[in-house]
């Protein structure tokens, strides 16, 4: 009824085909045999009148359907090289090769278009791992080929493929069926007419195989008959593309205005007529209902034959018509204005040649027009019908059908050659490595300065790690530090407040306030080793702790010499000690820290420290520290602290027997010996501690031996001074020794 309102249409324009009309003839296309009983009689040429007023060639000059792909094949086979076959739902892909069908034109988008559009329909739900089901006409094996193509380009992965034939043997249905209930695949993509799923349906329902989502193609997804079928219930929330809707203005008032009087010869539209009014017409053999009036009409009458508002098919039908009047009429005019003959039949090979240029709109604004292989072609045709769409996704969940489940980020997946690719293993990224994506097929390195986080999904700055004030380690050696300096400077405080008494003359009064301003400076000094490396505090760190106790292991060196010789001048009155009195004290002090000084002056010259991001040591965490620079210099200036330590010892302890309690030798000994063995031990576990457990041992071997002099050689004196006054004077039995400058002279 559509092409008959279409042809009806076309005859009362006076803009398409004027003075012309067209004709049309009807066969019945049910059943193979009538289909190629059809094609041999328009191949034939058709000698029947079709009407009063029609003079045209005794053979049609376009033939429109069938709807069917396979019949569709078999009919141009017959008739393609003399007829033009248009169809309008013939959508397999293998009737667009020119050799095999040259004169044929469809209005409907060829399969290759729906198989990519399934393909990415499957894709965007995720269902990576899915069975595919075919029957065995050209329709079903080329649909599901392109589709299998299409799938494997969008990554998805085809676990098996079957295909089977309705009036095949139940031998090919029985495999199917085994094939699906074996697989782990829970998607089915089936490329077949209605009659294959309804049979394949019930088969998989009787073997209690649900669960399954489907995808199937147009020719079945929006067939209503399949409700009815047994096992319709595992086919509930298929998925699948129709062609879109369409609106054919008028052709809704033409289905109203049908009566059977104008198709005395149809048997359909008696009996449709007889069943929606429930009568019986003139002739007719039903006996039992009573006869229509003749006054019935569609008009007040709503049935599913006059219901337009899911056009969809039929606007194709529609298309088709109007593209063989347009190449009618293109071919008439080219006629007139060439001044030919009019009179000469049209040949449908001039309608081929026509129909390939045919460029017009529809009413409802559709570009139609063809490409070289008789296809429809608009820029967005396959937008419109099948490629590009927007699902919004109201179920609450969604089936999964994976093979493997999906890498997080984080690992990567592995992939076999004996597999299908989307069946893959998923291992961890390595260490130091990364993955920000999904199913990623590598890992990547972080930067030096990065680090993966727990998840290895992404690189984060790594921790920095130095001694600072803030933390406990830091805390407690900022209070040692202090304590230190400040027990130094109350003993400074009591030397001075008894600085007349003997025992603080006696033990050399100027050299011990010296050693006592040089040990509150090295307590001073492990504070530069504390808090963030910087350019100032790395170069003033270890110079500072090189010149102070150079200076400080000088005045303790010094003390242990003058005592050392002035036992060593015998005989009263001797000039000896004239080159150990205070001014050669002072100078061989400085003199010794002045050394030092250019050592570290060097030092900070050539190669000095300066702060270093280490990423060596640690994986995770960059430890800032201050690189020495030059190694030599720090040797160096160790060294030479080292050196003035072991020569301060060997006098010590040739010192240490000389026969005068205040005699600070035995404690002098004993402070070196202490020294000494923090700075062996510090060696082995400054290279051993990791990070800022290295600054530690630093600080805390600068401390012990602060610590260590100061105890030793201060502590008995002030005990003496403040708790045995009794011993503090020049009347005790015990010897004291007096340095009188000048005159040089020992007193005792």
């Amino acid at each position: 009824q559509t092409m008959i309102f279409a042809i009806h249409e076309i005859n009362k324009n006076p803009g398409l085909l004027p003075r012309h009309t067209i004709g049309y003839k009807i066969y019945n296309a049910c059943g193979m045999s009538n289909i190629v009983m059809s094609a041999i009689v328009l191949a034939n040429g058709q000698k029947e009148q079709l009407d009063g007023t029609c003079s045209g060639p005794g053979s049609a000059t376009a033939v429109l359907g069938h709807s069917g792909s396979a019949p569709t094949m078999a009919f141009a086979r017959v008739i393609g090289r003399f007829q033009v076959p248009v169809s309008h739902f013939a959508t397999c892909a293998c009737l667009s090769d020119r050799e095999e069908f040259p004169s044929f034109f469809r209005t409907i988008p060829s399969d290759e278009h729906q198989s990519r559009a399934l393909a990415k329909l499957v894709k965007h739900f995720g269902w990576m791992w899915v069975g595919a089901i075919s029957n065995l006409n050209a329709y079903g094996v080329n649909g599901i080929n392109a589709f299998i193509q299409a799938a494997v380009e969008e990554g998805v992965c085809i676990e098996y493929y079957e295909a089977f034939e309705q009036s095949g043997p139940a031998s090919a249905l029985d495999k199917v069926v085994e094939t699906v209930k074996r697989s782990t695949s829970k998607v089915i993509v089936a490329f077949m007419s209605h009659r294959e799923v309804t049979v394949l349906a019930a088969e998989l329902y009787k073997n209690n195989i649900t669960s399954l989502q489907w995808v199937g193609s147009d020719a079945w997804i929006s067939d209503s008959s399949l409700s009815d079928s047994e096992g319709s219930s595992i086919l509930v929330g298929s998925l699948g593309f129709v062609v879109s809707k369409a609106n054919i203005p008028g052709l809704e008032d033409h289905l109203r205005q049908l009566h059977p009087s104008q198709f005395p010869n149809s048997q359909f539209i008696r009996e449709f007529w007889e069943y929606i009014f429930e009568c019986s017409l003139a002739n007719s053999t039903n006996t039992e209902m009573k006869a229509c009036t003749g006054i019935e009409s569609l008009q007040n009458v709503d049935t599913y034959f006059t219901d337009v508002s899911d056009l969809r098919f039929v606007n194709n039908v529609y298309k088709s018509v109007y593209a063989v009047a347009h190449a009618l009429h293109a071919l008439i005019s080219e006629r007139r204005n060439s001044s030919s003959n009019n009179n000469q039949p049209i040949e449908s090979w001039q309608v081929l040649q026509y129909l390939q240029k045919v460029d017009f709109m529809t009413s409802q604004g559709e570009r139609v027009t063809f490409d070289e292989n008789g296809n429809i072609f608009s820029p967005c045709h396959s937008e419109k019908y099948f490629l590009e769409f927007k699902l919004h996704n109201s179920v609450n969940q969604v089936p999964v059908s994976v093979c493997s489940d999906s890498c997080p980020p984080g690992q990567r997946k592995v992939i076999y050659k004996t597999k299908p690719v989307c069946c893959f293993d998923c291992i961890p990224c390595g260490e130091a490595e990364i993955s920000n994506a999904t199913d990623s097929l590598d890992c990547f390195t972080c930067p030096s300065e990065y680090w993966p986080n727990a998840n290895q999904d992404r690189c984060v700055l790594k921790d920095t790690e130095f001694l600072s004030f803030s933390e406990i380690m830091g805390i407690v050696l900022t209070c040692f530090c202090f304590i230190g300096t400040f027990l130094t400077l109350l003993i400074f405080a009591v030397f001075l407040r008894y600085r007349h008494s003997p025992i603080v003359r006696a033990n050399n009064s100027e050299l011990s306030f010296l050693l006592l301003f040089s040990l509150s400076l090295c307590f001073l000094c492990s504070l530069t080793f504390i808090g963030r490396p910087s350019e100032w505090s790395c170069m003033l760190r270890h110079t500072a702790f090189s010149i102070t106790f150079v200076l400080c292991i000088s005045c303790v060196l010094w003390k242990t010499i003058v005592v050392l010789m002035a036992f060593r001048a015998t005989l009263p009155g001797s000039n000896v000690m004239k080159w150990f009195g205070p001014v050669q004290q002072r100078l061989s002090v400085f003199g010794a820290t002045f050394i030092q000084v250019l050592i570290c002056i060097l030092w900070l010259t050539i190669d000095p420290p300066f702060p270093n991001r280490n990423m060596l040591y640690f994986k995770d965490i960059i430890i800032l520290e201050c690189n020495l620079g030059s190694h030599v210099g720090f040797c160096a200036a160790l060294g030479y602290i080292g050196l003035l330590a072991l020569l301060c010892f060997v006098l010590a302890f040739f010192a240490r027997k000389l026969p005068d309690n205040f005699n600070e030798a035995k404690f002098i000994t004993f402070s070196m010996l202490i020294f000494c063995a923090v700075w062996i031990t510090f060696i082995p576990a400054y290279v051993s501690s990791p990070g800022k457990f290295t600054v530690a041992v630093e600080i805390f071997a600068i401390l012990s031996s602060s610590y260590g002099l100061l105890l030793c050689i201060f502590v008995p004196k002030v005990f003496i001074i403040l708790f045995q006054s009794e011993k503090n004077t020049k009347s005790s039995r015990t010897l004291i020794i007096y340095f009188f400058f000048p005159p040089y002279r020992l007193v005792l």
